[in-house]
């Protein structure tokens, strides 16, 4: 039987590690908004994440797309529900699927390539040394990327909708020889504010929990190179854990203002 010390212990390590990520979150919104500000590094950071990730992204998107209406429409043809299904299709993508999906590709991509980055700066010393030169390391590594992402995300995801509306069409125009005017009329007399705007808002904060985690892990790397692939590692996994609970908490909150 497993000593109860062990899981006192692994109890203890989860309080200390959230306790050291609250703090962290703190410190940033404490240097987010004090000058100077690394604009250029921001911009730089910005094209890194958002656009060297559109590819990825629109892939997956056209793919979420195309699957969600192949595995869809048997189903509703047999409820003699097929003419619902662009209304369907993009309640579906707009509220949840796109958000999470998108959220969780970066999250492989960008979360770990940030991890892996700052934890490679952080056991050659580079942090060290900039921190020697006089140039703040947190306001120059980790503001910035964390803004990036959390800028970029919104957008990424609001691109991975279009596309993946634009893939479900295809299979309605082959399927069910649904034009494009009409898919897309449907969907949009469907969707609300309501709907886009909730997904909207909880994408900055997606984008925010990828980029703090991701500079957490990478910016305390330690234990020398074997450290920044666990710190790519943890940081893909905390954060797609850390989108899981937002996502909760965003749909309590959306159910709550439905039911007013």
């Amino acid at each position: 039987m497993p000593n109860k010390s062990i899981y006192f212990s692994g109890l203890m390590n989860y309080f200390e590690e959230t306790g050291k990520v609250t703090l962290f979150a703190i410190r940033f919104f404490k240097e987010a908004f004090k000058p100077p500000y690394e604009w250029k590094e921001l911009i730089r950071q910005c094209y890194l994440i958002g656009y060297q990730s559109l590819v990825l992204v629109a892939i997956t998107g056209f793919i979420m797309g195309l699957v969600l209406d192949l595995q869809t429409r048997p189903t509703m043809i047999e409820f003699g529900a097929e003419s619902y299904m662009p209304s369907m299709i993009g309640i579906s993508i707009v509220r949840e699927i796109g958000p999470v999906i998108t959220a969780l590709i970066c999250a492989g991509k960008i979360g770990s390539g940030i991890g892996a980055e700052l934890g490679s700066m952080r056991v050659t010393e580079q942090i060290d040394a900039m921190e020697v030169s006089g140039t703040n390391p947190f306001k120059f590594l980790v503001v910035t990327r964390i803004w990036a992402t959390t800028l970029m995300l919104p957008i990424l995801v609001i691109m991975a909708d279009a596309v993946g509306l634009f893939g479900s069409w295809i299979v309605e125009n082959l399927k069910g020889d649904v034009t494009f005017a009409l898919f897309f009329n449907q969907v949009f007399n469907n969707i609300e504010f309501g709907d886009l705007i909730p997904s909207t808002i909880k994408s900055f904060f997606f984008g925010f929990a990828i980029g703090l985690i991701g500079c957490y892990k990478g910016y305390y790397t330690s234990k020398g190179t074997a450290g920044v692939g666990a710190a790519a590692n943890t940081a893909v996994v905390v954060a797609s854990l850390l989108l899981f609970v937002f996502d909760l908490i965003a749909v309590l909150i959306t159910d709550i203002f439905y039911e007013i």
